[in-house]
This record gives structure tokens, C-alpha cells and sequence, in this order.
């Protein structure tokens, strides 16, 4: 009986085929993208060492490997990433929880959304490094003027996207739901909120890089530590070498950030 079932659950020769094919195309994918690195790598070393780029201004792979384990020793490099981090995730859940909250009061209430949506739109279209200045105005030179400049940069588009998205939630489950008794809580939580979890997750995505780049926004203009600070010192200083280890501890700390939500979408999703 068991051997019978083992044998009906497992997949056909096609579909076998079919996963075969997409493990193909992703170590394919996987393996272009190392060896596009490695080039693009090999040759900014090859351009320093031969002269055809000033390895002052451009510095190279290997300065930069140099810079970092310097840092690395020094610790300083963890102070930096450490403040730009922490500031990055506090913005990302004051963003996350704003977003979400404003949009489903929008939802519940179509005149205020009515009210609101033009000057939502209108903020979110606004520069939002031109507020940085006024913010440290407003706030000071200190974290929280750092994480609401942050906070600034993708809430309303966080709102705008969320409150489209609960807008189009199927007509028909809403009213299914009201015709059996149920309440307004029960078509948020039965309907809306889990309709809506593939656009929340992938809104999550694109916030936690904007909220990493309002940080280094308001670092460039407010800080003492952090990444932004870092690289704007050393740009001050020419110490160039130091700007682009900063910048690659950047790339990698967002690809990281990123990570983390796919990993979890991953886990949601099963």
C-alpha cells in the first residue's frame, strides 16, 4: 500500500525534465554572474597595474582587500557598518508598520483617501534629499533626524502601493463574507491581508534598500559614524581607498538586507 503511494506522489518523467531544466538555468545564471564579476574584477586590477587608471583616484581590488582587512583589524569597520545597520532597520520597521497602517486606514475610509491621496502623491514625488536640510534643522544633528529622513524616502510610496493593491482585493470574497456575517475585521484578515501578502513582501524588498539609501542620505548630511559618514570623510580627505572599501561593504550589506527578506519569503511561502 505504502509502495503504491510512494509511487503515485513521485513526479512524472516530464516534470522531472521540466525541474531538471530550471536547476540547468539557475546554475547557469549562477555561474555567468561569478564569471561577470571575476572579469569586471580582473580587469579593474589589470587597468590600475598597467596605468590605464590612476590607482589614486580608482584605487583596486587589491587596495581595496588591503583597506579592509586594515579595518577590519582596527574594528572600525564594524563601528561604520554596525551604526548604518541598526539605523537601516529601525527605518525599515517604522516604514513597514507606517506604510501598512496608513493604507489600511485609507482602505477603511475612502474619504479620507480621497482627502489624502493627492498630497501622498505629492510627497512621494517630492526630492527627498532636499529635506535632509531641514530635517537637521527641525530634529538636529542626530539618529532620529537620520532614520525619519529615511523613513521619508519610502513610506508614502509604501502607502500609495499597498492602498492600490487593497483597492483591488476581489469584490466578490468581500461580499461572500459580509453575506455569511462576517465583520469588517474578518474581511481584513480572511481576505485582505493574506490576498495581499505576495505585494506586502515584495513592497518589504524594495523598502529595505530604499530605507539603506535615506540612511546614507542623512548620514552624507548628519553623522559622526555609519557608512555615509565614512564616505563622505574620505571623499573630504581623498583618501579614496577608504571611500571604495565603504562603498563595497555597502553593496554588500543591501545584498545582504535583501537576502534576509527573500529567505523569509522563502519560509512563508512553504
Amino acid at each position: 500500500m505504502s509502495k503504491s503511494l510512494t509511487t503515485a506522489a513521485a513526479p512524472s518523467l516530464p516534470q522531472q525534465e521540466s525541474l531538471a531544466s530550471q536547476l540547468r538555468q539557475k546554475n547557469m545564471i549562477r555561474t555567468w554572474r561569478i564569471m561577470l564579476l571575476v572579469l569586471i574584477l580582473s580587469l579593474w586590477e589589470l587597468s590600475a597595474r598597467l596605468g590605464f587608471i590612476d590607482r589614486f583616484i580608482f584605487s583596486s581590488p587589491t587596495l581595496i582587500v588591503k583597506c579592509l582587512i586594515s579595518m577590519i583589524q582596527d574594528k572600525s569597520i564594524f563601528v561604520h557598518t554596525g551604526v548604518t545597520l541598526a539605523e537601516t532597520l529601525v527605518s525599515f520597521a517604522v516604514c513597514t508598520a507606517a506604510g501598512l497602517a496608513c493604507a489600511l486606514f485609507l482602505w477603511a475610509s475612502p474619504t479620507a483617501a480621497g482627502i489624502l491621496e493627492p498630497f501622498l502623491v505629492l510627497l512621494n514625488s517630492l526630492p527627498k534629499s532636499a529635506l535632509a536640510p531641514l530635517l537637521i534643522v527641525w530634529l538636529g544633528n542626530n539618529m532620529p533626524t537620520i532614520v525619519t529622513a529615511a523613513v521619508s524616502v519610502a513610506v508614502f510610496g509604501s502607502i500609495l502601493t499597498l492602498y492600490s493593491s487593497f483597492c483591488q482585493t476581489d469584490d466578490d470574497k468581500i461580499r461572500l463574507i459580509r453575506s455569511l456575517g462576517g465583520t469588517r475585521s474578518d474581511v481584513l484578515f480572511k481576505v485582505l491581508l493574506p490576498g495581499s501578502l505576495p505585494l506586502l513582501i515584495n513592497n518589504m524588498k524594495v523598502n529595505i534598500g530604499l530605507c539603506l539609501v535615506g540612511v546614507i542620505i542623512g548620514e552624507f548630511l548628519s553623522a559622526r559614524a555609519g557608512l555615509g559618514y565614512l564616505i563622505t570623510y574620505s571623499a573630504q580627505t581623498f583618501t579614496m581607498t577608504v571611500l571604495m572599501t565603504s562603498i563595497m561593504v555597502l553593496c554588500l550589506l543591501s545584498w545582504l538586507l535583501y537576502q534576509a527578506i527573500a529567505c523569509a519569503e522563502k519560509k512563508i511561502s512553504r
